[in-house]
């Protein structure tokens, strides 16, 4: 398979196991939202592909999980907050890892990555529920952030130490 085939395909591999690991566990919050895995894998794909893909399989399979779900007016949102999650955690890791380590990298790259998920979704339902009730699912979301971490952590750690650090 050339290598342009083995990113794409590794994309949409990405892409379902992002839609996957979102739609599983869907835990409702109070301002029509819900918390969810998939944070993991999104973190995942930013740190292991390149970031284009990693922005197109984080997008796809998250927006995919909220037009499945029921929560399409999320999907639009979605795609772009959790595509730029990917790039985030993707170039974090690259501009950190030299100089504070890999472990050190992911961390700093997929808590920043994290925020920027957190105020997303702020701003979104912001707009559509008014800023002040929407501040009521901050809590939740960051919640979601920081499994998502943890869990995306485990999983960076197993993908190193068995010499799978980069799929794009």
């Amino acid at each position: 398979m050339n290598t342009g085939a083995k990113k794409i395909v590794m994309a949409a591999m990405f892409a379902a196991i992002i839609c996957i690991a979102t739609f599983i566990v869907k835990i409702p919050t109070p301002m029509r939202g819900y918390m969810n895995l998939g944070d993991c894998a999104v973190l995942l794909a930013g740190w292991l592909l390149s970031p284009g893909y990693g922005f197109l399989a984080a997008g796809l399979g998250s927006a995919l999980a909220d037009v499945f779900g029921g929560y399409a007016v999320y999907a639009p949102a979605t795609f772009v907050i959790k595509g730029i999650m990917a790039v985030v955690a993707h170039f974090g890791f690259r501009a950190l890892s030299r100089r504070i380590g890999h472990f050190a990298a992911w961390l700093v790259s997929g808590l920043v990555a994290e925020v920027i998920m957190v105020l997303g979704y702020y701003g979104f339902e912001g707009v559509l529920y008014g800023f002040g009730p929407s501040a009521v699912n901050i809590p939740a979301n960051a919640i979601q952030g920081a499994v998502g971490l943890v869990v995306g952590l485990i999983l960076v750690r197993i993908f190193h130490k068995n010499k799978i650090s980069s799929l794009g």
